[in-house]
């Protein structure tokens, strides 16, 4: 690993810095707190248990399994994220219940540094960030590196192959992983990890927790919009994406017109850019962020306020979520299935493929090939109401069938958990 990897790193580290810089632009963030990236972190006491949840997708699925470990309250928890956007999530989903920080870069002194601060017990990772050297350091040095809800695509897979000598060395020194679907056990013991350590867990995020409260409030914000008016989301859309939403969206209008178009961009640095697109066409345009409460003569409505995504999905009627149309690799559909909402999507859905094939299988979803299938199946929705329920209810079943995963999880990680307990108590 040393004779290659790690010298490549070194090799990419201008690139790494420019990208960081340039990255700023769009999301000022990006230019704070570089020095946790390299390892320099400042604690007033130790952590029991580090989880590293990459971005926002990654800090909402470890929600239920942070929550649980919350329950006791002498352990103390770091998260540790990689983008802004996912700093902020965890602020908003634990607030100052765990302590953040930026995870630092795979750089062995970066590691080292890092470690050495935090002086965690034992680390847990959210899917599939396969960091080498950070793996590695806390292996030499005692401490149980754990994976959860963890998921390995076919393009992943095809990747890590290449180096699978590398690969086998660096996956014999995890403890624990906790897997998604068979498929990637599988991929994970071809690429050498111990058969005895990968068990197929289901994915935690089938978890999925509706506040009590949610409906209440979902009602009001509809009876802003207009109760009887018919309201398609677009949720978590990326770049490439809102032109052809709001393409279909001007097709949709002809045979709808009263028909809402809740547009909510995946990334707050992309809320100026694509209001500014929404305001160049001949649509009334509103933004959540302006708390407006007669909605009634508005055509597209823009989420571009955080953590308010759930919400949204609950007031709407049929759902479309982003990273699909373009080769992103999809975001999870299984909110809005909670939420008894039909949910459409495009054909670029690796990232989530066991899931939204499920979602397919039951009946919860409609998977599209491009912008006009996406206009033909939600023109069917649209069309008929018993489609949409049916859709709807066939979701929540979805999702009532396949929880179990955060229990199975808790125990393959029970010994570490309890450990710790005892060591604290």
């Amino acid at each position: 690993m040393k004779y290659f990897y790690t010298p490549l790193l070194y090799l990419f580290l201008p690139i790494l810095l420019v990208r960081l810089f340039i990255r700023g632009f769009k999301n000022p963030a990006y230019w704070h707190r570089w020095g946790e990236r390299f390892g320099f972190v400042d604690l007033e006491t130790p952590v029991h248990i580090w989880v590293h949840a990459v971005s926002v997708g990654e800090a909402r699925a470890a929600a239920p399994l942070i929550n649980h470990l919350l329950t006791d309250p002498r352990l103390k928890i770091m998260v540790t994220t990689m983008t802004p956007t996912g700093s902020d999530e965890v602020a908003r989903l634990f607030a100052q219940k765990v302590v953040h920080r930026y995870a630092p870069y795979d750089y062995p002194g970066a590691v080292a540094r890092f470690v050495r601060s935090a002086s965690p017990r034992v680390v847990m990772i959210m899917e599939t960030e396969i960091w080498p050297n950070t793996i590695s350091y806390c292996n030499a040095h005692g401490i149980p590196v754990l994976f959860a809800n963890m998921r390995l695509s076919a393009r992943s897979f095809e990747r890590y192959r290449k180096i699978k000598g590398m690969m086998r060395t660096v996956l014999s020194q995890v403890e624990c992983f906790a897997v998604q679907s068979p498929s990637d056990a599988q991929r994970l013991q071809e690429l050498g990890a111990a058969p005895q350590a990968v068990h197929v867990t289901g994915s935690i995020k089938f978890e999925v927790r509706i506040p009590a409260s949610l409906n209440e409030v979902a009602q009001v914000l509809r009876r802003d919009w207009g109760q009887e008016r018919p309201v398609w989301i677009a949720g978590s859309t990326h770049e490439g994406e809102d032109e052809w939403i709001i393409e279909v969206y001007t097709e949709l209008k002809k045979a709808h017109q009263d028909l809402l178009l809740v547009l909510v961009p995946r990334h707050p640095e992309r809320f100026p850019p694509v209001t500014k697109l929404l305001r160049k066409t001949a649509f009334h345009i509103e933004c959540r962020s302006a708390a407006k409460r007669d909605l009634s003569k508005t055509d597209i409505y823009i989420g571009d306020t955080m953590g308010e995504l759930t919400l949204l999905y609950a007031a709407s009627d049929i759902a479309f979520v982003g990273g699909s149309l373009v080769p992103h690799g999809g975001h999870n559909v299984l909110e809005p299935c909670a939420l008894g909402v039909p949910v459409v999507f495009g054909p670029h859905m690796h990232n989530f493929l066991e899931i939204s094939r499920l979602t397919q299988d039951r009946g919860a979803g409609i998977q599209v090939g491009d912008k006009h299938e996406l206009r033909k199946a939600v023109t069917t929705l649209l069309s008929d109401p018993n489609l949409r329920f049916k859709m709807g209810e066939a979701g929540k079943m979805l999702i009532k069938e396949n929880k179990g995963a955060l229990e199975r999880t808790l125990a393959l990680f029970s010994d570490q958990i309890n450990r710790l307990q005892v060591e604290n108590s």
